[in-house]
């Protein structure tokens, strides 16, 4: 009996052992790998979530058509730079949809854990977007969104309510112009939901001051320059020679019709009120020399939303579908207080 007793416990202790080996990864039969597997799921959320595990991001930039691109694309870099636990690759498509499409397919070959993007227009992704989907790669929208129909080919968006910046520009210029005048609207890339939900914004907006007449629309590409050249052939068109206001989708091309209006021989922040979107440094040293009116911020500073986001879902977290991002719009003095604290 004695004999019995000392094997049954020989027994014990070797089963004891053999648990313990295969809790720390040791190679098992599948019953046990199955009974240890939503342990090595929590370790693995854990080393994530620690900063142990390492999360691939691949993003794919519109390109650098303004200012406020540049201040995303630095938040981005930095932020990756700054993060051992983050692995970026980064593709700038120098505004071509058709490059976009290549580095998603790119970084799909490449198995990255997520797919992030600030798709230079709207429609169009259908295809390459699926594609992320059957490979099971998490897509994140930065800044711009896409088509509503294709909403459940991504999983969330970080940016802007482009649509209330749109509002707020308009309750800016309807306070500057009195309610009256004739004002040019200088729109985005054609396409782009920034540029379309801003205008959307605006013209719902300028609905309620029927005395305010958007006499010509046109777009400036978010570019400082095409915003210049476009102020320029306003201002030599019928339309443009009895005009109060500009409003522009972007600081940039907010500064580049500034340009066309001193060259016009008027002065831009009096004689034509100006409201534009972005809070890039330039637009508000721009206030301060009283050359535009409003600035309505859109924050370009997104790489720690981004990657907190694509660490939230390695980790198995649901994101909300829509992100968004701390804004503020500044006049005058408000303006002039906070640009020795800008950041881009």
């Amino acid at each position: 009996m004695v004999q019995r007793k000392k094997v049954m416990g020989a027994l014990v202790t070797a089963t004891v052992l053999m648990s313990l080996v295969a809790g720390c990864g040791a190679k098992t039969s599948e019953t046990t790998a199955a009974s240890t597997a939503p342990q090595a799921t929590k370790a693995a959320e854990a080393a994530t979530k620690t900063g142990d595990g390492k999360v691939t991001v691949g993003f794919s930039q519109i390109g650098a058509e303004s200012g406020w691109r540049g201040a995303e694309t630095q938040s981005i870099q930095d932020t990756a730079k700054a993060d051992p636990t983050i692995e970026l690759k980064f593709s700038d498509a120098q505004q071509k949809q058709e490059n976009q499409i290549k580095a998603i397919r790119s970084f799909i070959a490449q198995k990255v854990d997520v797919i992030a993007m600030a798709p230079v227009v709207e429609t169009g992704w259908e295809a390459v977007l699926k594609e992320a989907k059957d490979a099971k790669i998490p897509v994140i929208l930065v800044d711009r969104g896409i088509d509503k129909k294709n909403e459940d080919l991504y999983t969330s968006f970080i940016g802007s309510d482009f649509i209330v910046e749109g509002q707020n520009a308009a309750k800016a210029m309807a306070e500057h112009l009195g309610d009256k005048g004739n004002i040019v609207e200088l729109e985005g890339t054609v396409g782009a939901s920034a540029a379309t939900d801003r205008k959307k914004g605006f013209d719902d907006e300028m609905k309620k001051h029927p005395n305010i007449k958007i006499v010509k629309s046109q777009s400036g590409d978010f570019n400082r320059a095409t915003g210049k050249q476009v102020m320029e052939a306003i201002l030599k068109s019928p339309e443009g020679k009895d005009i109060q206001g500009v409003y522009a989708h972007n600081d940039d091309m907010a500064l580049g019709a500034i340009q066309a209006i001193e060259e016009a021989g008027k002065k831009p922040g009096s004689d034509v009120k100006i409201v534009s979107i972005d809070g890039i440094k330039e637009a508000f040293e721009a206030v301060k020399a009283g050359k535009l009116n409003t600035v309505v911020e859109c924050n370009p500073l997104l790489g720690p939303q981004l990657f907190q986001a694509a660490k939230d879902l390695k980790a198995g977290k649901q994101l909300p579908k829509w992100i968004k991002s701390n804004e503020d719009v500044f006049t005058g003095q408000k303006a002039i207080d906070a640009l020795p604290n800008r950041k881009y």
